[in-house]
Order: C-alpha cells, then structure tokens, then sequence
C-alpha cells in the first residue's frame, strides 16, 4: 500500500480509509514504520487500534525510507514487529509488509526472499491520483519478505510484495508457494496466499496452479488496467468464495482486494 504524503496531524486518514473496508484480517505491503515521511508513526499499530483489532505484525524489509536511504535489515534487528514487541524494538525505523487481524492469531512467521541483484526503469506516477506527472526511473530492488499470521479460526494468511524484476518474481512465487504449504501442514490449518505479485496475465495462477479468489484490475487505483494483486489457495476454489468489491480509497496507487470466507 502506497502512502501518500500526509498533512500536519493528518495520521488518521490511513487507519479511517482501512475502517471502511470493514474486513477481518488485511494485509498490507509498502508499510511505514516510525518513518520520517508518515509522521514517524507505528502505521500497523495505527491501523488496529482504529479498528479494534488486537494482533497485528510489520516485516521489516528494509531499514530507512525506499527511493531514498535505505539499508538491508541486519543479524542483530526485529524479525518482527508486533503487538508485544519491546520498546526497543517497536521504535526501529523500517520499512515492510504488515498484517492486521481482528481474528486471534496464534502465531506469526517470516520468509526472506531476497531480492534480485539488478534493478529496472520504471514508470512512476507523480501522485495517487493519476493527475502528478509521470516519471520513468531506474528502481533498484529491495529485499522481500512474505509474512504469515497462523490464526485460531484454522487458516495461514500469508501476505507477501515481490520484486517487479520478471524471473525473479516466479521464483520467489515458487518458495512461498513451498513454505505455505509446510507452515499449512505443520499447523493443521489452510493457507492462503495474497499480496502485490507483481505478475500480470493470470501468471500468479498459472504458474503455482493455485485458485485465484479474486479476478480484478488492481493497477493504477484511479483506472486500473492490470492485476498485479492476487489471493490465492490451493484448497478453496473462487465458486466457494465470495469476492468483496471495493471503491477507490484515495491513499494508494492499487485497488484494495478482498473476499468472503465461509466458515
């Protein structure tokens, strides 16, 4: 989820636009933590208390802001961000993925997929309104991650951002794939993949054999030609589900997806 800049004393706009999805559990890419350029605020932690969720988790992939001084995570820092985290640890500066969950979590996960060693030019909007001016710029990639939240009501929600480099997303696609079905397996739970793939044509699809829940153009948010964001199953077919249709939130340059499990 990309961030727009926010207003003096504006925070709430981020945790008021998640409440009006009104979902259980969401997963966010392209978090802020504690970053100078979102108020230095604790977005994960933000979002849950608007909506009254108890657990929530942050996967730092970098240390510092992208596009402009960043680092890769050290030995030495947080896996995890989450609820009970430290004091210490809660303050880190970072960048990642996040999960918030209004359903107990039972445990919390993390992957590390690297990132590819080249970058590419890119096409970057100027604003999430489709009105900035476009820019093309050359993208050096940052380290992924795929987080999972094992919950109480017998599903694996895995929320992963792949790398935009073609190839390299496949295979990070492949490992998370793999370990959604070990984490499944070991948990007796079911597992579900989501997340900003980074593929189009249906390539997430064909290439896990896994079901898409949702078949929707997600990018760019103010007319969206292309699906790079995806959830998937390998146990639940789309005819068992129920796809959430949702409108333009105005703080992301992607559509929010989402779909109704049975219990």
């Amino acid at each position: 989820m990309a961030i727009p800049p926010h207003k003096e004393n504006d925070f709430q706009e981020l945790p008021r636009a998640v409440q009006s999805l009104g979902s259980d559990v969401y997963g966010f890419q392209e978090v802020d933590h504690f970053l100078p350029r979102s108020q230095s605020r604790a977005q994960m932690r933000d979002i849950a208390e608007t909506i009254g969720a108890r657990d929530w988790a942050m996967a730092p992939s970098v240390i510092g802001t992208p596009g402009e001084k960043w680092r890769k995570r050290n030995s030495d820092e947080p896996e995890l961000i989450t609820n009970v985290s430290s004091h210490s640890q809660l303050m880190h500066e970072c960048y990642g993925i996040g999960i918030v969950s209004k359903i107990p979590v039972r445990s919390w996960h993390r992957l590390d997929l690297g990132n590819s060693p080249v970058g590419m030019p890119l096409v970057v909007p100027g604003d999430e309104t489709g009105k900035g001016k476009i820019r093309f710029i050359y993208v050096k990639d940052e380290p992924r991650v795929a987080l999972a939240a094992v919950l109480e009501n017998g599903w694996t929600v895995i929320n992963t951002h792949l790398s935009f480099v073609p190839g390299f997303n496949l295979a990070q696609l492949r490992r998370v794939k793999k370990w959604a079905t070990r984490l499944a397996s070991e948990t007796d739970t079911r597992a579900i993949v989501l997340g900003d793939l980074n593929l189009p044509k249906n390539l997430p699809v064909i290439r896990s054999r896994w079901n898409s829940l949702v078949t929707q153009n997600t990018y760019p948010s103010w007319g969206a030609k292309i699906q790079f964001d995806y959830i998937l199953s390998e146990s639940l077919h789309s005819s068992e589900s129920h796809p959430i249709s949702y409108s333009l939130t105005g703080i992301s340059d992607h559509l929010p997806i989402g779909v109704e499990i049975p219990n």
